[in-house]
């Protein structure tokens, strides 16, 4: 991230307790996990809250990563699995705790999920997931035929899940927190001297006591550190004008979780994903545009798999995700700055994992607690 002279040549200087750079999903549910440490929050961001890849995403609250549950214990082992995954349903629950707390001024509902199949070999996995989440202690569902009527292969339901408007998650967790929120702010020094951080900022020089960075896909861009582990990955959708009536009532995902759909809470019919039949163009962007082939994939799949959908499409949209190296979020502190922070590199799911993502990373930076599975050190053993 970049500011010119002439952006900032009247810094005011600010002390602050703890500077979250980053409101969205991350940045708030720290700020208001921070509440409890007794702390003075700030939030900067180069935007406004929610208005990154927070507010672009679909709102599906879908417990796990970007993995079946099996293929996770073959690539990270049992242990960090259910560690994972148990993350997973707390952050979920923790939305709920959120969305109660903001007494209706959050659009959300308990409508469960299902993870569909598109072929015969995709069910297997399915099933075989199936069986990990029963082990695990987590409830699934299973369906050995499709639950939609809609050419599926079978389905795994997953009945804790839900959707939420997750600007307006983001919004409920701002206010509950207390945090004051400083927007239109590019950051674009962090340095540590001592135990102070000074953070250089469009608008202010900071001396932080403590600083956590929450700015997934942009963290290559603030800090080298990053450069190869976190990368921008490009997710594209749509949304229809309002549907006469509801066409599927959870949340749905299929294609090994590339395309996903659900009905908005004011009856439109949401649709994205395809980015794996165009990675190149996808990967590694921070391009905020639509890409004309991934979306006439989501055009071809609405036709194919929801003909009922007739609605026009009333909008398209494009957010940059942050992916991590090995698919899984990220916490730690940057190297020689024990008091930079960072919870970014949540791999398309900030609103499985980030609520306990966020309450580690804050755990280790101001206690040196390790965070389990998400943990940076990972990348060092």
């Amino acid at each position: 991230m970049t500011v010119s002279i002439w952006q900032s040549n009247h810094p005011s200087s600010r002390d602050v307790d703890l500077l979250i750079v980053g409101a969205g999903l991350a940045g708030t549910s720290a700020a208001l996990h921070a509440r409890a440490e007794g702390l003075t929050v700030v939030i900067t961001d180069q935007a406004d809250v929610a208005q990154g890849a927070s507010g672009r995403n679909a709102g599906f609250m879908i417990t796990g990563l970007d993995t079946f549950a099996h293929r996770a214990v073959e690539k990270y082992g049992e242990e960090q699995t259910r560690d994972l995954w148990h993350l997973s349903a707390d952050t979920i629950a923790f939305w709920w705790q959120v969305v109660d707390a903001a007494g209706g001024s959050v659009q959300a509902d308990r409508r469960g999920s299902l993870l569909l199949a598109e072929s015969e070999a995709e069910a297997e996995e399915l099933y075989r997931a199936a069986q990990q989440l029963h082990k695990m202690g987590l409830p699934a569902i299973w369906h050995e035929r499709d639950p939609l009527g809609r050419g599926y292969c079978a389905a795994v339901e997953q009945p804790n899940d839900g959707a939420v408007n997750p600007v307006q998650l983001c919004e409920a967790m701002l206010a509950q927190s207390g945090a004051e929120l400083i927007g239109g702010n590019e950051v674009y020094s962090v340095q540590q001297d001592g135990d102070r951080v000074t953070v250089l900022t469009r608008k202010h020089t900071f001396k932080a006591r403590y600083v956590l960075l929450c700015t997934n896909a942009y963290s290559p861009l603030l800090h080298p550190y990053f450069g190869d582990k976190v990368t921008p990955t490009r997710a594209q959708v749509l949304v229809t004008e309002p549907l006469p009536a509801s066409v599927i009532e959870a949340c749905g995902y299929s294609d090994y979780g590339y395309m996903y759909y659900r009905m908005t809470f004011d009856g439109r019919f949401l649709l994205g994903g395809a980015r794996h039949h165009y990675r190149e163009q996808e990967h590694d962007t921070t391009e905020d545009r639509l890409n004309p082939r991934v979306q006439a994939k989501l055009d071809e799949y609405l036709a194919r798999r929801f003909p009922d959908v007739t609605a026009p499409v009333a909008r398209r949209w494009a957010g940059i995700m942050g992916f991590s190296v090995d698919g899984l979020p990220m916490v730690g502190t940057l190297p020689a700055m024990d008091r930079v922070g960072f919870a970014v590199g949540f791999t398309g799911h900030g609103l499985s994992m980030g609520a306990m993502t966020t309450k580690r990373a804050l755990a280790k930076l101001l206690h040196g607690a390790h965070a389990g599975a998400v943990d940076a050190g990972r990348f060092y053993k």
